[in-house]
């Protein structure tokens, strides 16, 4: 790798304390990264001796849903909301592990009128104790209360050692208390091309785990009743206990290794879960001047979602207001003060240092009504006080986006729906066809070339689903379906099949990868809006056909794929083993679906979660030994690019036939996919294979 940037000390800066600096390296299972180490934290003995921050006002964002299955406390200025956010559900009746000491006892015994006082006392306070202890176990079954009838104490305090007073304990379960996040600043610099691979395969990993886990969550969240199911918090919970939260160990001043510009994310835990920002309600993040080497605050990302009626966005140009003064209707009630993320970012424009920028935007289709976007790196150029349009003193910072990076995120969303809309108005040159498919999908898919006069993709017959031999249909068919009027669900006979439970969840995501799935045919009773008629129903997104440099033919979508949607079918002449080998004699290209990597056992992989986790092998296929021609019929998947770390996977499906040696080959998102970035699969050829089949390239 080559050498570390060197950025400017803040240690210094002045300041009444001694500051350390270190260098940190870390070196992971497939690369080794370089680190340069902008701040580090204080020793025990001086942060005892630091000054303390006034309480920081979190900057809500308005759009965001709440969350209620988590207790909120008071920021620590030491702490984040990493820190007190994913806490037991129990409230905290105890201010910290140290209970209160109980009442002292009187020694006095020559007053009656005292002994009566304290007989009455004992009595209530027995009863006080008792239905303390009864409510709380009856409300949180991880709390146990031992009481002893002989303590006056309503909450008492563990026996010390040297005490021979025996005294009532109330024991509260809790979770384990994780560590607080890295005071230590880094910035990664100069990775090579091994190292972005291992990051950014890293971070697919990690978010395939949360999203499979999410929409899990949700599923059982809704078996079980509950009004508000909160699969993303779940999903962000079990992920910290099983220590999965990406950028713990540091925190990254500048961009996240293996995240790049232009990713969505639909939930505000997951940008926690990847380290992108460490805030799961305030707007701006920030490292708190009592962790920092030079007791200054320094800030390292934002939210810009327009929370505050003063922020300004143009792009490459924003007027973002500081946090605190709103009320719970986010209307400014009060000046805003310089502190907390007001003065972090403040600290961050004196010493030059950027900040990650994420926006978040209203989203109609989205699981969550909403979407964050990471737009890249910006410098805080200027910042002043101003009066705000509601009449109160607010702080406001001039950001200015820095050169050389992509596009951004939200400019493509944003073109994108334009295209959606107004192809001809957005791009008048470069389109071949606004359909390939003459109709045949639900939704149109385009053809465009702005490179050269390449017209290939309209010179064959479009399929919107596989061809068959006659014989599928016949044989290995026993012509049984379910008899749900209403609908599938977990439990009918479609749903044995597929080994006791439904693939899918109420939206249409798969819920984890299997060797094969069996959809309700043409047997069943269940409407065609079932549950269990995902791939059956065809196209939900709006698919291009383009001509890249990179790849020749490429395929992308002009709108958000969720994590787990079904995007279409691979489609082409299904042949026998005898007749694919007569074709490829006269030199015919083929595609082999045995061939296929098998990504299918990646999605809903929660073998970090749960130590006792197989991987479904249930219903089993047999190995496939058939062909697909689409030398002259195909569909739009056959232009997609193969890559060996691919965002869209193969799973086989079974629903118009019961013949186990010739599935569908369906295609689903393994992550949530920007519009017009390019798809790809692994076709389970060799990486240095250049292109895609030689036939589509």
């Amino acid at each position: 790798m080559g050498s570390l940037l060197q950025l400017q000390d803040l240690n210094l800066a002045p300041s009444p304390f001694s500051s350390l600096t270190s260098t940190s390296t870390t070196t992971p299972a497939a690369a080794s990264t370089s680190f340069n180490t902008i701040a580090t934290s204080l020793s025990a003995k001086e942060t005892a001796k630091a000054f303390l921050v006034p309480k920081v006002e979190p900057k809500l964002e308005p759009f965001d849903v709440e969350t209620p299955l988590y207790h909120q406390q008071p920021q620590d200025p030491g702490s984040s909301a990493h820190d007190f956010l994913l806490t037991s559900s129990a409230p905290n009746y105890f201010s910290n592990y140290q209970l209160t000491t109980p009442l002292s006892q009187s020694t006095s015994s020559e007053d009656d009128n005292a002994n009566d006082h304290y007989s009455e006392y004992n009595r209530i306070s027995e009863h006080f104790r008792t239905a303390f202890a009864k409510r709380l176990q009856e409300q949180y079954g991880d709390i146990s209360v031992v009481s002893d009838p002989d303590s006056r104490a309503i909450v008492p305090h563990n026996e010390d050692d040297n005490s021979n007073t025996a005294l009532s304990t109330v024991v509260v379960s809790r979770r384990p208390k994780y560590p607080q996040r890295s005071s230590e600043l880094v910035r990664v610099t100069d990775l090579g091309i091994e190292d972005q691979r291992y990051f950014r395969d890293l971070v697919r990993r990690t978010r395939m785990v949360y999203d499979s886990l999410r929409i899990l969550s949700i599923l059982e969240e809704k078996r079980r009743g509950e009004r508000r199911a909160r699969g993303d918090l779940r999903a962000a919970s079990a992920m910290r206990d099983c220590g999965l939260w990406l950028n713990r160990d540091k925190r990254i001043v500048g961009s996240i290794p293996g995240v790049q510009i232009g990713d969505v994310f639909f939930f505000r835990m997951e940008l926690l879960v990847m380290g992108l920002h460490g805030q799961a309600q305030a707007g701006i993040d920030y490292l708190p001047a009592s962790q920092s080497s030079n007791r200054e605050p320094i800030a390292t990302s934002i939210i810009v979602s327009g929370g505050y009626e003063d922020d300004e966005d143009a792009g490459d140009v924003i007027i973002y207001t500081g946090h605190g003064g709103q009320d719970k209707l986010n209307r400014q009630c009060e000046h805003q003060k310089l502190e907390g993320g007001n003065l972090a970012l403040e600290r961050s424009m004196r010493h030059g240092i950027e900040v990650r920028v994420i926006r978040g935007i209203k989203h109609e289709g989205s699981v969550s009504s909403k979407v964050y976007v990471y737009d890249g790196l910006y410098k805080i150029h200027d910042c002043w006080f101003d009066v705000g349009k509601s009449g109160f003193g607010v702080y406001k910072y001039r950001l200015l986006r820095i050169d050389g990076q992509p596009e951004m995120g939200s400019s493509i969303l944003k073109f994108s729906e334009s295209l959606r809309t107004k192809p001809l108005t957005v791009r008048p040159r470069g389109y071949l066809s606004l359909d390939v498919s003459n109709k045949k999908e639900n939704m149109p898919v385009f053809l465009f070339n702005d490179i050269d006069n390449d017209h290939d993709p309209l010179c064959y017959q479009y399929l919107e689903r596989s061809v068959f031999p006659v014989f599928v249909f016949t044989n290995g068919s026993n012509g049984t379906g379910c008899d749900c009027v209403s609908g599938c669900s977990d439990g009918c006979f479609c749903a044995m099949k597929n080994g006791g439970e439904l693939a899918y969840d109420e939206n249409g995501f798969l819920l984890r990868g299997k060797p094969v799935v069996f959809e309700c045919g043409v047997s069943c009773r269940c409407p065609p809006a079932c549950r269990n008629r995902v791939t059956q129903r065809g196209l939900r997104n709006r698919l291009e056909v383009f001509r890249s440099r990179e790849t020749g033919w490429g395929v992308r979508s002009l709108d958000v794929i969720h994590a787990g949607a079904f995007i279409c079918e691979y489609a082409g002449v299904v042949l026998t083993r005898e007749q694919a080998q007569i074709f490829s004699m006269n030199g015919g290209g083929l595609v082999y679906p045995n061939r296929f990597s098998a990504k299918w056992a990646e999605w809903g992989d929660l073998s970090q979660i749960y130590p006792n986790y197989t991987r479904p092998s249930y219903p089993e296929l047999p190995p496939l030994d058939f062909a697909m021609d689409v030398s002259k019929m195909r569909n739009v998947a056959c232009y997609m690019s193969h890559s060996s770390a691919p965002n869209v996977l193969v799973q086989f499906v079974l629903y118009d036939h019961n013949n186990l040696m010739f599935p569908h080959i369906m295609l689903f998102a393994m992550e949530n996919i920007p519009p017009l970035r390019e798809l790809s699969l692994d076709y389970g050829v060799a990486d240095d294979w250049t292109g895609k089949l030689a036939i589509c390239n």
